[in-house]
């Protein structure tokens, strides 16, 4: 294809997709065309079956195409309601080359007038962030496991059903404390501080300070300066959940802890029952173990020193210098009765030899003895005649006088 020029004196035909092209790329090339506000009425709004948003944006002298692709479309915080509402979009002009007409093709999609809240937004965001109200070393922990609970949100709205519902189903141990206050318009902002103190002098645990999604007007009075200060004073624990993720408030940035959405608050505040049954049958096992672990450790100890007692104590001792008496008591026995024995053996003997001398035991075979006073007589020269001996025989004696000696 060659370069197309308006002034080329040179005459040469272009196809229409040529033509298109060039005018593409002088709408890309132009940086004031690639972010455009435009301020306008919106008119046949229509999103397709592919998630796609189509409509017109228009004043009282011009209309426009405009699109907003479905991957813009689903982080829309704000969607006109009815046709005619003026609204401020942000986006780039470019040419739809299948139609041959340029279209709007919008990131951001806003009503008109919320350019200036989100101007008096980042303001007030800026000076509460420069006195610190928003630095993460004055944020308060939340509590582990919380006895009461204190839930500041409108008493109808749909927030409080899903922080009770999250409640009874993660912790109903928790008793709750409602503190209803307006989350919405000009009379909120002192409403919800009038609740937040109420809290404070219950006291409770932990605060939630929560609403449902809405658009930047509808979430306004969380952005009140004297509701952040209040906040910021508060001496309990308060966690924001306040519109959908996207959402962002000054409450959040002062809050302790931000949650996505009134149930992720409930969630934050609150530990899960079911973890906590898994967590302490794990910690049980563990324990159990611990606890065999140390009774076998402690047995194992207290064997050892059992026996290590055992052999240094006296009974031990005891023991031994008894069995070593008992040892020398049996010596003696023996050493007693071979004595004994050999004693027995000589008495035996000596008996013998007694009997063998024993003069009834010569007079019982016949013989006999002879006395004079008592004196034995055994030789002749003993006696004189006419002296009177005594004749003792075996049984019984004799008396005789001496009439001859030989």
């Amino acid at each position: 294809m060659s370069q197309l020029s308006l002034f080329n004196p040179i005459r040469h035909t272009y196809t229409v997709s040529e033509l298109t092209r060039y005018i593409l790329g002088k709408f890309e090339k132009d940086r004031t065309l690639q972010d455009v506000w435009l301020e306008g009425e919106v008119s046949n709004w229509r999103q397709a079956t592919s998630g796609h948003i189509y409509f017109t944006l228009k004043d009282k002298k011009a209309t426009i195409k405009s699109v907003i692709w479905r991957s813009q479309a689903r982080r829309l915080r704000y969607r006109p309601q009815t046709d005619g509402e003026t609204v401020l979009a942000n986006g780039r002009i470019s040419v739809y080359e299948a139609g041959g007409n340029y279209q709007f093709y919008v990131n951001s999609l806003e009503p008109l007038g919320q350019g200036n809240l989100q101007a008096e937004f980042e303001q007030l965001k800026q000076k509460l962030s420069a006195e610190g109200l928003f630095d993460s070393d004055k944020k308060r922990e939340l509590p582990m496991f919380p006895q009461q609970i204190g839930i500041v949100t409108s008493e109808t709205g749909a927030a409080l059903q899903d922080i009770l519902n999250v409640l009874q189903r993660r912790y109903p141990l928790v008793e709750v404390v409602l503190a209803p206050a307006l989350v919405q318009g000009q009379q909120a902002p002192i409403q919800i501080i009038n609740a937040l103190q109420s809290l404070l002098s219950h006291p409770v645990d932990v605060i939630i300070l929560a609403r449902g999604g809405g658009s930047l007007e509808d979430l306004w009075a969380f952005n009140d300066e004297s509701l952040a200060r209040a906040i910021f004073a508060s001496s309990i624990p308060i966690v924001t959940g306040v519109g959908h993720e996207i959402d962002s408030t000054i409450a959040d940035f002062v809050a302790d802890v931000r949650a996505p959405t009134p149930s992720a608050a409930a969630e934050l505040v609150t530990p899960d029952r079911a973890e906590l049954a898994r967590q302490l049958k794990h910690q049980r096992r563990i324990l159990s173990e611990i606890i065999t672990a140390n009774f076998e450790q402690k047995r194992e100890n207290i064997e050892g020193q059992t026996w290590r007692l055992a052999r240094l104590s006296p009974n031990n001792l005891i023991n031994n210098h008894r069995q070593t008496v008992d040892g020398h008591v049996n010596r003696l026995n023996s050493i007693f009765e071979q004595q004994i024995t050999r004693l027995r053996q000589q008495v035996t003997q000596a008996e013998v030899q007694l009997e063998a001398l024993n003069p009834e035991a010569v007079l019982a075979r016949g013989y006999a003895i002879i006395q004079k006073e008592a004196t034995v007589i055994t030789h002749p020269d003993q006696v004189m005649l006419d002296d009177q001996i005594t004749i003792k025989l075996h049984e019984g004696q004799l008396n005789a006088v001496i009439t001859n000696k030989k």
